[in-house]
């Protein structure tokens, strides 16, 4: 195991940043409303500007209020465990930088630069949020970074050195985040309570093949890593423990894919293709017939014997969308949403005849031995997943739309009172959900 640095920066904000909040139940939002969700668009329309828009997740309806602004093209949103602080990142030509909001407040606190582009963040209740920077420049090292940022006091506190950050996953407790980096054959473990404490914050681990992801226990105690192999110019997809009080790592589980995961009791979803391509749709039996040429594939482990019964038998094998699998949820009632990016798509959902197809799988983890998901009739990537815990519905960003699922029938909520043809019609571009109050 070797070590990285950590670099101290200095950097200014455009606006002072306060308080992030609290979770208290007696705070008075200025949209009235105690059931919000906040999505992010990106663009400007001949109707709206870019910035966060509080929805009603009761009733699925815009908030009569005023977006929050999050920077001039507002898109990936990361969310403190309290839901009291939420970091919206923006990027445009003129450059990148991170929007912190107090959702308590519904207002915009601050913004921080970011000297690159970013695909991972991460907020904690410490007062710090993360993001996985990978082509930031660092003197005298390769390029890659975690960014740290101070959300109370304003701009960025710390810059630690990991060639080509990528992705991030913190443990449930904050205190361990798990640092992905692109082609390569090992993770890094930060410790993020030592960062400008003269302590070593990183450690490097290797003995994986293009691992991209990580899901822990739920006491932290341990990571499933997710090993992308072949689909990221590896050898062969898998899953290895990663013991987090000794950095000890298990052997690998193979999969059929592997790059995005949710652990739910003692089964471990995963999906990914295995390969660049993905298997073909018609080796795979359960598959649906498709126009579509290649498929991604859903593996379940069971980690009471870390056996993965589903791999490489194409009779049992779970088919959904190809492309790259980055987003995954489970509703309250077991139904399991995987998205992708740059999947195949079939169709048009706007004129749709014959099959429409995209980049969205439904499957329910409920009925013993089910072996197919449902693929929905639309278009588009899946950046954004919501789920709730009082409602059987799903919020889902496909396409750069907002739609909304119920989960008791896997297809857009039917039409009612406040929404029709299960979409909340917000002008412009949505590309990522967040909810901001517990419901």
């Amino acid at each position: 195991m070797k070590r990285a640095a950590l670099v101290p920066v200095l950097a200014l904000v455009s606006l002072s940043l306060i308080s992030c909040g609290s979770s208290s139940p007696s705070y008075h939002p200025r949209s009235g409303v105690t059931t919000r969700v906040l999505a992010s668009q990106s663009v400007s329309t001949a109707n709206s500007f870019p910035g966060l828009v509080i929805i009603d997740g009761e009733i699925d309806t815009i908030a009569r209020t005023a977006e929050i602004s999050a920077g001039n093209s507002p898109g990936l949103m990361a969310i403190t465990p309290d839901r009291s602080t939420v970091l919206a990142f923006s990027s445009t030509a003129s450059g990148n930088s991170v929007g912190v909001v107090d959702s308590n407040t519904e207002s915009a606190t601050g913004s921080i630069p970011l000297a690159g582009s970013t695909t991972s963040m991460i907020a904690l209740e410490t007062g710090f949020g993360y993001a996985a920077v990978p082509a930031a420049q660092l003197t005298g090292y390769p390029p890659g970074a975690v960014v740290v940022m101070n959300l109370v006091a304003g701009g960025v506190s710390a810059t630690v050195s990991v060639p080509k950050a990528q992705t991030l996953v913190a443990s449930p407790d904050g205190t361990q985040i798990l640092v992905f980096s692109t082609d390569s054959n090992f993770l890094t473990v930060m410790s993020p309570l030592l960062v400008n404490t003269g302590s070593q914050v990183t450690t490097t681990v290797a003995g994986f093949d293009s691992p991209v992801y990580g899901v822990f226990s739920a006491d932290g105690s341990t990571a499933y890593i997710l090993n992308c192999g072949a689909e990221c110019l590896g050898t062969q997809a898998s899953i290895q423990t990663l013991d987090m009080a000794t950095l000890t790592v298990g052997a690998p589980i193979p999969v059929n894919g592997a790059t995005i995961g949710f652990l739910s009791g003692t089964s471990l979803y995963v999906a990914g293709k295995g390969t660049p391509s993905g298997p073909l749709c018609a080796s795979i039996a359960n598959a649906a017939t498709t126009q579509a040429q290649y498929c991604g594939t859903l593996d379940i482990i069971d980690l009471t014997t870390l056996q993965d019964p589903y791999y490489n038998n194409p009779a049992s094998e779970i088919a959904i969308p190809d492309g790259y699998h980055n987003r995954i949820d489970l509703s309250d009632n077991g139904q399991l949403f995987v998205g992708s990016y740059g999947c195949t798509n079939v169709g048009n959902v706007n004129d749709p005849e014959g099959e429409v197809r995209g980049c969205l799988a439904i499957f329910d983890t409920t009925t013993p031995g089910n072996t197919t998901a449902v693929i929905p009739p639309d278009n588009g990537d899946v950046t954004g997943l919501q789920s709730f815990t009082s409602r059987f519905i799903e919020y889902v960003a496909e396409g750069g739309k907002l739609r909304v699922y119920d989960t008791q029938i896997d297809s857009l909520i039917p039409s009612n009172d406040f929404i029709q043809t299960g979409t909340i019609i917000i002008p412009g571009q949505i590309v990522d959900v967040k909810a901001i109050d517990f419901f």
